[in-house]
């Protein structure tokens, strides 16, 4: 050893490596090694709020059919209208803007602009005041609102009441769907890989007051039996000190689009009907393209997330179904997918769509309460619904640290994004959020109809 170290210095000392050289390299190797352990590469949600709106906004079904008869529908519509209710899912808690409460409803611009006031500006203001962050500390504003695109915009409207700062990057989406809310943390993701030591705010929400189909096509009905008020307000970060406030930690997001199939492209679809009334159709072709997509979806997340004894039991599967061609292997093995996560989130955009996930991810019914109870209490809330699941599982107490939750969403075009979430905190259901009033009341049994 004290050959190999005398050989050495006589080299520096020789002139075969000169000494600045030497130290040059020396720092190098320090500053980088110190640059990969100091910054962060993690995206992290420090906190969520959803927006629980006034009980005197909520629509009972009787008040939903009353509502039609005074608007004079033809009696089809109304009964039509009555079983898109009664098998949706949807209860009598699920609310309504006031101007849908008219008769007859008023779908004006300013009441649009006020729907987005009465959520967003609630929930920014209870998330920045709940952790103490000062508007001017945001770095990063991205809003989706998929059938409303005012102007000024969303995100403008949010600056303008808060006061946020003239540097900030803000990006409003539009037309994505409900899927959308995932597409603005995947936003949000990239720019905070970009822009360091950042805090991003993230805003999902639709407008249902300037929305609602007043003609008579059954396809674009059925959106106005689903959809009900409501909107989230995510508060991300990649600055290293917040890792410890933190209470999750983004690890994977996946995003799938069918928009090339024809028949996807077409499943959820805005447009004038007969009449020149503009609405959304949904087609008999929607929870097939749901299915499809989920499935394009997890082909790309599941080598991600699942341990490999399931990925080799799908690919062995596999072989036997598409290559050997044996008889008695009828369908491809569909890996268990509790075997990576703990909690589901299947976006709540009606109860056939939640059964339908469940079977093709052959989940059992305990695995989407959290959706149906979602679905049940707020309806249909677009790209917030996985936000209110969320929600539900931490009033619920029932998740730990260490667990992963896997977010699912679809929307228009056709769409389905996922998102892994580490939680990376003890969560404290005591914590008032949108469930706290009456978490105690749930999970309740939800009534089948047979028509």
């Amino acid at each position: 050893m004290e050959t190999l170290v005398c050989k050495y210095f006589s080299l520096i000392c020789d002139g075969s490596i000169y000494v600045t050289q030497y130290f040059a390299i020396v720092l190098s190797i320090i500053l980088i090694s110190l640059f990969f352990c100091l910054r962060s590469n993690g995206v992290y949600l420090l906190d969520f709020v959803c927006y629980s709106p006034p009980d005197h906004l909520r629509v009972p079904h009787g008040h939903f059919i009353e509502h039609f008869e005074y608007c004079k529908f033809d009696q089809e519509i109304i009964d039509f209208e009555l079983r898109l209710l009664e098998k949706s899912g949807i209860g009598g808690e699920a609310c309504m803007p006031a101007p849908v409460h008219e008769i007859p409803p008023d779908d004006s611009l300013r009441h649009g602009i006020a729907e987005i006031e009465m959520v967003l500006f609630k929930i920014v203001k209870d998330l920045l005041t709940k952790h103490n962050v000062h508007p001017k500390s945001i770095d990063i504003l991205v809003s989706n609102c998929s059938l409303f695109c005012p102007t000024p915009s969303i995100p403008s409207m949010i600056i303008n009441r808060f006061g946020l700062r003239s540097n900030i990057k803000s990006f409003n989406l539009s037309g994505m769907g409900c899927s959308a809310g995932m597409l603005s943390i995947s936003l949000a993701k990239d720019l905070l890989r970009v822009h360091k030591n950042s805090l991003a705010l993230v805003l999902s929400m639709e407008a249902v007051a300037p929305n609602g189909y007043q003609g008579k096509a059954k396809s674009k009905l059925i959106a106005n039996a689903l959809f009900r008020m409501g909107g989230a307000a995510i508060l991300l970060s990649n600055r290293k000190q917040d890792k410890k406030i933190a209470k999750y930690k983004l690890q994977h997001l996946v995003r799938t689009h069918l928009g090339s199939n024809e028949k996807a492209y077409r499943s959820v679809y805005q447009d004038p009907d007969e009449d020149g009334v503009v609405g959304v159709s949904l087609s008999r072709e929607l929870l097939r393209v749901a299915a499809l997509a989920l499935r394009t979806n997890i082909t790309e997340l599941g080598p991600r997330v699942l341990p490999y004894s399931e990925q080799l039991r799908y690919a062995w599967s596999a072989i036997q179904t598409k290559v050997l061609q044996l008889g008695h292997q009828k369908e491809i093995y569909v890996p268990n997918f509790k075997k990576a996560f703990e909690h589901f989130c299947i976006h709540a955009g009606g109860k056939s769509v939640i059964d339908a996930i469940e079977e093709c991810l052959k989940l059992q019914k305990e695995d989407g309460e959290a959706s149906r109870m979602a679905l049940y209490r707020f309806g249909n809330t677009s790209s917030s619904s996985v936000w209110y699941e969320l929600c539900y599982l931490e009033a619920k107490g029932r998740v730990k640290k260490g667990d992963k939750i896997w977010q699912i969403a679809f929307g228009s075009g056709f769409k389905c994004n996922s998102a892994v979430w580490k939680c990376i905190a003890d969560i404290d259901p005591n914590v008032r959020n949108a469930w706290s009033d009456r978490i105690h009341s749930y999970p309740i049994e939800i009534p089948v109809f047979d028509c």
